[in-house]
């Protein structure tokens, strides 16, 4: 088995996949009244898939390792005038996690960001007990913008992105 993942675009056959294995991140939540388990609904995953279908301004992707979904990663809310937009990670369980599958999706992510869509910059957020997903985003070159009371804010630029490739 390899450690390298690539990502894949959404289809529903392998979201419905990827979520018959999803356990829900106690970590994603500051607030743990709206922590609720995950069980898997194919109707909600259907319903899911086509809203994801529907907005135009956001690409999905399933994060794949051995032919297998592990995770979701997206780029949404993409503003073509700003040429910015905002990553979205998520893997499906504690089984993938801690093994680098995270930081080589963000890697590939933002290289179709800035490779393929042309943006200048891309955004992102993690809860702050979230300390896994900071040290992510940051490893890939992430800078924290600002935090508030439930989340610290990133932003990579593409010049940024661009010197890390010379280090």
């Amino acid at each position: 088995m390899s450690n390298k993942i690539s990502l894949q675009a959404m289809n529903r056959a392998l979201l419905h996949e990827y979520y018959r294995g999803f356990v829900m991140d106690a970590d994603i939540f500051m607030d743990m009244s709206q922590f609720r388990e995950f069980h898997y609904d194919p109707e909600r995953v259907d319903a899911y898939f086509e809203k994801l279908q529907s907005q135009k301004d956001r690409v999905d992707f399933l994060i794949m390792k051995d032919e297998k979904p592990i995770g979701e990663i997206a780029l949404k809310h993409i503003d073509e005038t700003a040429r910015e937009c905002e990553l979205s990670i998520h893997l499906q369980n504690d089984a993938v996690k801690n093994q680098g599958y995270g930081t080589q999706a963000e890697r590939l992510i933002l290289e179709y960001a800035f490779q393929t869509l042309g943006m200048t910059a891309v955004i992102a957020d993690s809860v702050l007990k979230n300390k896994r997903s900071q040290h992510t985003l940051e490893k890939v070159g992430f800078q924290v913008i600002g935090r508030d009371d439930t989340f610290v804010y990133y932003r990579i630029s593409h010049s940024d992105w661009l010197k890390l490739g010379d280090e």
